[in-house]
C-alpha cells in the first residue's frame, strides 16, 4: 500500500480520502477546516498540519479543491516539498488554462501530473462510486489509475493535460441544460392535466429518456429516491452547478463555440443562486420554474 497526501476535505474529499484510507493506504490528510480533519481522522486517515507536511514522502497526492486559485496556491506550496517521483492527481473541477499550467509546473519540477475531475456527487464520493476523467500524458495516468480505481467506479484516460477538465465541463453543460428541460416538460405535464407519475412512466421508457429523468427524477415522489425527495437536500448544490456551467462558458468563448443552450442554462442557475438557492440541489431549479412540487402522483 502507498502513502497518498489528500488536500481538500469537503463534501466530496472527504469520503474519498477515506475510500483510500479503506483500501489500506496510508493517507496524510490536510484542510483548513477541523471539522473536516475530525472527520478524516475517524475514517482512518492522519492528520498533518500542513499542505506541505502532507505531501512529505508521499507516492500520490491528491487535491479537491474549490476553484482554479486554490489549486494553483496549494501547488505552489506544496512543489517544493514533494517527494521525488510523486504523481499529482487534481479532482478538483477547475478552468483548462489553470489545470494545464499546474500540470507544467509540476512536471518542470520533476513530478508526474493529472487532472482528474469527478462525476457522481457526494454519495458517490462516499461509495467509492465516482467517474474520474483524467488529463495527462499515459504514464502519469498508469500512475494515478490504481489510486483513482479506489476511490471510483470508472477511470477514464480522455486525453492529455486538461482533457480531463475539458471533459467534465462539456458533461456538465449537457447536464445543467437536461435538467433544466426535465423540469420544464414536468411543469408543461401538470398544466397539460397528465400526472407526474404517469408523465414518468412514460417519459422515462421513451425517447424523452435521460440520466435527470430517470437516475435523478427533479419531481418528487415519483422515480428512484432522489434529492427531490428530501426538500432537494443534499446532492449537488445549485451553486456548484452555476460554476460548472460559468466554467463552460468561459471555454467556450476561448475556443470560439456556440453554446446557446449552455449559456441559457448558465442564466437560469445564475437567477436560482441570486434568489438565495444555491446551497440546494440543482434539481431544485424545477420550483423556479413554477411547477407545483407539492402535488404528486
Amino acid at each position: 500500500m502507498a502513502r497518498i497526501a489528500f488536500i481538500g476535505l469537503g463534501n466530496m474529499g472527504g469520503g474519498m480520502a477515506a475510500n483510500l484510507a479503506k483500501a489500506g493506504h496510508d493517507v496524510r490528510a490536510f484542510d483548513l477546516s477541523d471539522d473536516a480533519l475530525a472527520r478524516a481522522e475517524s475514517a482512518g486517515c492522519l492528520r498533518a498540519a500542513d499542505a506541505a507536511t502532507a505531501v512529505e514522502g508521499a507516492e500520490a497526492v491528491v487535491t479537491m479543491l474549490p476553484a482554479g486559485t486554490h489549486v494553483a496556491q496549494t501547488y505552489a506550496a506544496i512543489l517544493p516539498a514533494c517527494a521525488p517521483g510523486a504523481v499529482l492527481i487534481d479532482c478538483s473541477t477547475i478552468d483548462v488554462a489553470t489545470a494545464k499550467r499546474v500540470a507544467t509546473q509540476a512536471v518542470e519540477a520533476g513530478f508526474l501530473a493529472v487532472d482528474a475531475p469527478v462525476s457522481g456527487g457526494i454519495a458517490a464520493a462516499a461509495a467509492g462510486t465516482l467517474t474520474f476523467m483524467a488529463g495527462g500524458p499515459a504514464d502519469a495516468f498508469e500512475r494515478a489509475e490504481p489510486f483513482l480505481s479506489a476511490m471510483g467506479k470508472a477511470v477514464i484516460h480522455a486525453g492529455p493535460s486538461g482533457a480531463g477538465q475539458a471533459a467534465k465541463i462539456c458533461n456538465n453543460m449537457i447536464l445543467g441544460a437536461t435538467m433544466i428541460a426535465t423540469c420544464e416538460a414536468f411543469g408543461l405535464a401538470e398544466k397539460l392535466g397528465l400526472s407526474a407519475q404517469s408523465f414518468f412512466a412514460i417519459a422515462s421508457v421513451s425517447s424523452g429518456q435521460s440520466w435527470s429523468m430517470t437516475s435523478y427524477c427533479p419531481f418528487p415522489g415519483v422515480g428512484p429516491d432522489t434529492p427531490a425527495d428530501h426538500d432537494y437536500q443534499g446532492g449537488f448544490a445549485a451553486a456548484l452547478m452555476l460554476k460548472d456551467l460559468r466554467l463552460s462558458q468561459q471555454a467556450a468563448s476561448d475556443a470560439g463555440a456556440d453554446t446557446p443552450m449552455g449559456a441559457k442554462a448558465a442564466e437560469l442557475y445564475e437567477r436560482f443562486v441570486r434568489e438565495g438557492q444555491g446551497g440546494k440541489d440543482f434539481s431544485g431549479i424545477i420550483e423556479l420554474l413554477g411547477t407545483s412540487t407539492s402535488v404528486r402522483a
